[in-house]
């Protein structure tokens, strides 16, 4: 710190100097004309430019023409950092000094910093970060001590054995650590979310880019902070391999189950929305589907957590991942004495009226509702009855138990007998044989 205040007196006197110079009103002059064509350039942009002018309507890239349409706020301090960037070489190669154009620079990035902040970070650890060192850093660049404030705390050292750290290590991981993923969350839920709106690939399809952005997009932000910490990726590639084999025995079923996520959804046997029956016969609607495992909502509110491993080895039913019609079957018994073509049409109207069960001259017969004889029973004819629906016979769709009670207030109103078991009783013999003679 010794050395920064006989240097900022140094440039105070310097500066005082500069006030009646030619080069300093030049200076003025060169920082007003880049504002000045900053100002154009921006309006030049958000006039004409369709995406920064209008705001943008849904259709192809609604997202990421958003987001452009958003950064309109920032077009003029961009603007302004690049004037001056491009004005401090001109004015240090014409009059061999640019100590005014790096302050009016600073000063433009301090509000590039508050621009950013103010519309676009929601994260207060990055408003944070921004305030007290971005501003810091940009005040250091404007008196030309960001190399010396650099070496001073590159100075500030503590060793761990053979491994030395510095204050300024410390500082520069944690600050591009935290921006880093910070961006890495916000490129992710932005990406995934332009992936998920395109309506030019299926669900499948969506999920497999979607899954492979947000690794690819985590793992170039590991890489980029390893190469921050100043880490040899090289250095790395024989301990990554040892580990691989030990992660490849300890973590074999996470493994598993990750390739077979991508396995699924390269291959689409499941998508969201389909109604799966398990091996073991738990069923239930595909909620969501992860790279570890897929979750399955049951009728009865409870979600059913099955690994992908299962869907690629076991056998399971998927009922309405091609085709929504089900077909559907109910039973029942009716008497012997029963007239069974009239109940055939009875039942086969009830069974129509239901505004669930597909009917219509347009059906072919295959799928129009039915009622037939299912075999003899010991007290009565029993009566198959089959019918067509869209989805699944259960939650909210309970056409079943509907058709059952329409059925049997059809049969009570026909007077036609359902019947209930009955049995026989014929004693064989005298009930009180005579008693023998003395």
């Amino acid at each position: 710190m010794d050395e920064f205040v006989p240097r900022i007196e140094a440039i105070w006197q310097q500066t005082l100097q500069y006030v009646t110079t030619l080069g300093f009103y030049t200076q003025i002059g060169a920082v007003f004309a880049a504002i000045i064509v900053s100002f154009a350039i921006t309006r030049l942009l958000t006039t004409r430019v369709k995406v920064f002018r209008e705001e943008p309507k849904p259709g192809l890239l609604f997202e990421a023409r958003k987001t452009l349409h958003s950064l309109r706020a920032l077009v003029l301090p961009v603007m302004i950092v690049l004037a001056l960037g491009v004005a401090t070489p001109i004015s240090t190669e014409l009059l061999g000094e640019a100590w005014l154009i790096r302050v009016a620079q600073g000063l433009g990035i301090i509000f590039l910093v508050y621009s950013l902040a103010s519309h676009f970070i929601k994260n207060d650890l990055i408003i944070l970060i921004l305030k007290w060192l971005g501003i810091p850093v940009a005040l250091l660049y404007m008196l030309g001590l960001h190399d010396d404030a650099i070496s001073y705390l590159d100075s500030l050292t503590f060793e761990i054995g053979n491994i030395r750290i510095t204050l300024y290590a410390i500082l520069r991981t944690f600050v591009f650590g935290v921006v880093l993923f910070w961006l890495g969350r916000l490129s992710n839920a932005t990406g995934q979310r332009v992936i998920r709106n395109q309506p030019a690939f299926d669900a499948g399809t969506r999920e497999v880019i979607a899954k492979l952005f947000e690794i690819g997009v985590f793992a170039l932000i590991g890489l980029l902070l390893l190469n921050v910490m100043g880490i040899d990726l090289t250095a790395l590639a024989v301990f990554g391999g040892a580990l691989g084999v030990g992660l490849g025995f300890g973590l074999q079923q996470i493994a598993s189950n990750f390739i077979s996520g991508i396995i699924i959804l390269i291959d689409r046997t499941i998508t969201i929305g389909d109604y799966i029956e398990l091996e073991d016969g738990r069923t239930g609607t595909l909620r969501e589907l992860t790279m570890r495992s897929a979750t399955l909502e049951t009728f009865d509110g409870k979600d059913i957590m099955v690994p992908n491993e299962r869907f690629i080895t076991t056998a399971f039913t998927n009922w309405t991942h091609h085709n929504k019609k089900q077909r559907y079957s109910l039973s029942f018994q009716v008497s012997y004495e029963t007239d069974l073509p009239k109940l055939f049409d009875i039942v086969r109207d009830v069974v129509k009226s239901h505004p669930m069960v597909l009917s219509g001259d347009d059906l072919p017969p295959a799928q129009q509702a039915d009622a037939e004889i299912e075999g003899f029973g010991d007290s009565g004819v029993d009566i198959l009855v089959e019918f067509w629906m869209e989805g699944i016979d259960e939650g909210e769709n309970r056409v079943g138990a509907d058709l059952l009670l329409m059925i049997w207030t059809a049969l009570q109103t026909h007077g036609i007998e359902i019947p209930f078991p009955q049995r026989e009783i014929k004693v064989l013999g005298e009930i009180n044989p005579p008693k023998p003679t003395k």
